[in-house]
């Protein structure tokens, strides 16, 4: 089973005292990286080392007369340190530290939304394989097609996932960048060493050309990223949405003991487990579009991406988080009952052996535009007075011109329709 979100991992690497955290190492490792330049003594690295901490409250008291984030970080780091404090923050803008703090945060981020992914691709494959070979109707514009097995709708999901996995990974390598590089990316008061070697230490690259930012297509992949899956996500959740509708109810979410549905009508078991996703889902695409407008910013540097920016990627990281963790929790717990999608596939009469019904018309030699003719007559007499599609074959006289009675019980086989399942499956797991 597993255990109820709590958030800890995810929440915690978004609260202030993390973030500050990621500074304080950027401004360290810089001071490492000088140090090798025989540009700050090693005894006073020796010192910011021992001595460099922060406090949160502090910082926020100095910023409300200061009124710049960073520099009420530095002088909290300054008080701790003492004189040797001199020496941090060497040649750098605030966006250096910012920016690769960030990127940080970001990388950390999304190895945690990776994990979650794979603890939910391991679930949809379980349950495809559970559901294999259990047949269900597949519906396009909501009305019945043809048959598929429930275990198909799993394995599209986890084909989905996969996706997502490999775009993840990918927007990982995106923002895994660092800048330090002054104020318009110039390194007028830094070297370029310093930048390679802080980035090495931190397991980022450095961005090949900056301003004084790190360019913000980066952090729209990564939020763009996250709203695909976000998407993909809301897709499941719709489905089940409409296979728990009490006229289909061939799957419905899990219903805990205890569990109320509705203040007014006991009876009531909804899918709000997945109505939530799919109302999440488009906070995280309104977050994307928002990253999306942060790209252009004037000349060198503005600042109207940074207000943005400190809202919209830790919410979107941590409803992601979340999202993908109470998926995994609903498909893991998904109630599936057959017996229904048996009775279902019945409400059409048999009418989904249409096309199969028409090829084998074509087949002995009719046009295609006969055979759908006579078909199509017979399908919308059996769908207009509730009557069986095989049975009205058999007794129409230019069906059985040309298909003889057994041929059409054959058309009639559902096993027809599940005969390459195991090919499907064999592509997606291999």
């Amino acid at each position: 089973m597993i255990p109820r979100y709590t958030r800890p991992e995810m929440g915690r690497l978004w609260e202030p005292e993390s973030k500050f955290q990621k500074w304080l190492d950027v401004e360290i490792a810089a001071c490492d990286a000088w140090t090798e330049l025989a540009e700050i003594p090693m005894d006073a690295v020796d010192v910011i080392k021992k001595r460099a901490r922060f406090d949160v409250k502090r910082i926020d008291e100095i910023e409300k007369l200061v009124k710049h984030d960073v520099i009420a970080f530095l002088t909290s780091v300054a008080e701790n340190v003492g004189p040797e404090s001199r020496f941090i923050h060497k040649g750098l803008t605030s966006s250096d530290i910012v920016d690769t703090a960030l990127s940080l945060l970001m990388k950390e981020s999304s190895d945690i939304i990776i994990k979650d992914i794979k603890v939910l691709m391991d679930i949809l494959k379980k349950q495809a394989y559970k559901y294999k070979y259990t047949p269900a109707i597949g519906r396009s514009h909501g009305v019945h097609a043809e048959p598929i097995t429930f275990g198909l709708k799993f394995a599209l999901w986890y084909e989905d996932m996969k996706r997502n996995l490999d775009r993840m990974k990918r927007a990982k390598a995106v923002i895994s960048i660092g800048k330090l590089s002054g104020a318009v990316g110039t390194f007028s008061n830094i070297p370029p060493e310093v930048e390679e070697k802080v980035c090495k230490k931190l397991g980022l690259r450095p961005e090949p050309v900056a301003t004084q930012v790190v360019q913000r297509d980066r952090h729209a992949e990564y939020l763009t990223v996250l709203a695909l899956i976000a998407a993909s996500i809301e897709k499941i959740a719709v489905e089940i949405r409409h296979l728990q509708r009490t006229e289909v109810l061939e799957a419905e979410e899990p219903f805990t003991k205890g569990q109320k549905g509705s203040s007014a009508m006991p009876h009531k078991r909804n899918p709000v487990g997945c109505e939530n996703l799919s109302g999440l889902a488009r906070l995280v695409r309104t977050n994307a579009m928002a990253a999306i407008e942060n790209i252009a910013l004037w000349h060198e540097r503005d600042i109207s991406h940074s207000s943005v920016e400190r809202v919209i990627i830790p919410d979107s990281s941590i409803l992601v988080d979340y999202m993908l963790h109470r998926l995994a929790v609903i498909l893991e717990g998904l109630q599936v009952y057959p017996e229904r999608m048996k009775s279902n596939m019945a409400k059409s009469y048999g009418l989904y052996n249409s096309q199969r019904v028409m090829l084998a018309l074509t087949e002995k030699g009719l046009s295609r535009e006969d055979a759908y003719s006579i078909v199509q007559r017979n399908a919308m007499k059996s769908w207009k007075e509730g009557r069986e599609f095989k049975k009205l074959l058999l007794k129409d006289r230019e069906v059985k011109k040309h298909l003889l009675p057994k041929e059409i019980e054959n058309i009639f086989d559902l096993k027809y329709y599940l005969k390459n399942v195991d090919y499907i499956f064999k592509r997606v797991f291999g």
